[in-house]
C-alpha cells in the first residue's frame, strides 16, 4: 500500500494479528498490582481503551522476576498464578475488536523504588526493597546503592525468564508481545556504555553490548508462535553525549528484524540523569522514521503525540507504521473515536454507545 493510501485508520496486518486501526495504547504502569497480579483497576483501565476504538491495547510493563519490578506495586508475569486475570483482560479486550497485547519487563538498577506518586527514590531493605541487578555495579543516582552486577549464569537466567514470560502470556491469550529495551531498565542498562563497563563478552563492543538484547529476543522469538507477532521497545538515543546512539539503534533494528522482531517500538533516554532532551509534539518521530527507513522494519512512534491531525500525518507520510499514546489516552479513553470524526472516517462504535454517535 502507497503511503497516500496509508491513514490512520487503515487496517494493519502482522502476521497472523489483524489490527483494525493504526491506534495504539501505549504501554503504561499503573503502579496498582499486590505480588504481581493484575486486578479490576487493570481490567477497567485496558477495557475501556479497547471499547474507545484502539487497535492494540498493551498491558504494562510486567516484570519477569519479582526482583525485576520498578516498585513493589508493578505487575508481574513471573509465575503461573498471573495468568487467570490476564487471560480475563486479554478475552475482554478481544472482544472488542482490539488486539491485546503485553509487555515484558525487567527494571534492572532503576528496580525497587517507590511509585511515582510517593515521591519515587529507592526503598531500603528494612522497608522492604530489595538490591537490583544490572550489568555494572553503578548505581543509576549517585545517591542510591550500586546494584548487584550480573554473573553470567545470572544472566542465562534472566533470558530464560524473558521465555518462560513470554509463553504465560500465550497462555492468557495475548496476541501482541513487547520486549522492553529502553527507558534505562536492564536490556537498555546492557547496550549503553554509560551504564554497562563490563570487560568480558557482554561489555565494552558494540557487538557485545547487544549480546543480552539479542539472546532475549532469540529466546523469546523462540517461545513466542510464528503466527504471532513481536515489538522491541527500544529508546533509540540516551541524548548523551558517548552514550547509545540512534546510529546503533538502527543497526540493532537490522539485527532483531533478522531474528524475528515486527515491529520496533521508538522511545528514548532513561539511562543517564545527564540526559538532555528537547521536548516538544512528537520529538521521537524522527527515530520512528529514520529506523524504518534505514532498517527496513515497521516502527512505531511515541511521545506527545497528542492531536487526531498529528497522529494521521505520521502514519500518511510513512514516518511510522503506528502510533502509541500513553498520556493522550489517560485524558481522553475514547481517543480513536474523537480521531475518526475528527478526520471524517465512518467507523463503528459500541452498540450500546451508538445513542450517543
Amino acid at each position: 500500500m502507497s503511503t497516500a493510501e496509508t491513514h490512520l485508520f487503515t487496517p494493519l496486518e502482522l502476521r497472523d494479528v489483524h489490527f483494525r486501526n493504526r491506534i495504539a495504547v501505549s504501554p503504561m504502569c499503573q503502579y496498582s498490582s499486590a505480588d504481581g497480579f493484575a486486578n479490576d483497576w487493570h481490567l477497567v483501565h485496558l477495557a475501556s481503551r479497547a471499547v474507545g476504538g484502539a487497535g492494540l491495547v498493551m498491558m504494562e510493563a510486567s516484570a519477569v522476576e519479582a526482583r525485576g519490578r520498578i516498585s513493589p506495586e508493578d505487575h508481574g508475569i513471573w509465575k503461573d498464578e498471573h495468568i487467570d486475570f490476564l487471560a480475563r483482560i486479554a478475552s475482554f479486550v478481544n472482544t472488542q475488536g482490539a488486539a491485546a497485547g503485553i509487555q515484558i519487563a525487567h527494571a534492572g538498577r532503576k528496580a525497587s523504588t517507590r511509585r511515582p506518586w510517593e515521591g519515587g527514590g529507592t526503598i531500603p531493605a528494612a522497608e522492604g526493597g530489595w538490591r537490583p541487578v544490572a550489568p555494572s555495579a553503578l548505581p543509576f543516582r549517585p545517591e542510591d546503592p550500586a546494584p548487584e552486577e550480573l554473573s553470567k549464569p545470572g544472566i542465562q537466567s534472566l533470558v530464560d525468564a524473558f521465555a518462560a514470560a513470554a509463553v504465560r502470556a500465550l497462555r492468557a491469550g495475548f496476541q501482541v508481545l513487547e520486549i522492553h529495551g529502553a527507558h534505562g531498565y536492564l536490556i537498555h542498562e546492557f547496550l549503553s556504555p554509560l551504564s554497562n563497563r563490563r570487560s568480558d563478552e557482554y561489555g565494552g563492543t558494540f557487538e557485545n553490548r547487544i549480546r543480552f538484547a539479542l539472546e532475549v529476543t532469540e529466546a523469546v522469538r523462540a517461545a513466542w508462535p510464528e503466527r504471532l507477532p513481536l515489538f522491541l521497545r527500544i529508546s533509540s538515543t540516551d541524548w548523551v553525549d558517548g552514550g547509545w546512539s540512534i546510529e546503533e539503534s538502527v543497526e540493532l533494528a537490522r539485527r532483531v528484524r533478522d531474528l524475528g522482531v515486527d515491529l520496533v517500538d521508538c522511545s528514548s533516554g532513561g539511562t543517564s540523569l545527564e540526559q538532555k532532551i528537547p521536548m516538544g509534539p512528537g520529538y521521537q518521530v524522527p527515530f520512528a522514521e529514520r529506523i524504518r527507513r534505514e532498517a527496513g522494519i515497521r516502527t512505531g512512534a511515541v511521545g506527545l503525540i497528542t492531536t487526531p491531525q498529528q497522529a494521521d500525518e505520521i502514519v500518511r507520510s510513512g514516518k511510522a507504521d503506528l502510533v502509541l499514546l500513553a498520556r493522550e489516552f489517560l485524558r481522553d479513553p475514547y481517543f480513536p473515536l474523537r480521531a475518526a470524526k475528527a478526520l471524517g472516517v465512518e467507523i463503528k462504535a459500541p452498540a450500546q454507545y451508538l445513542r450517543a454517535w
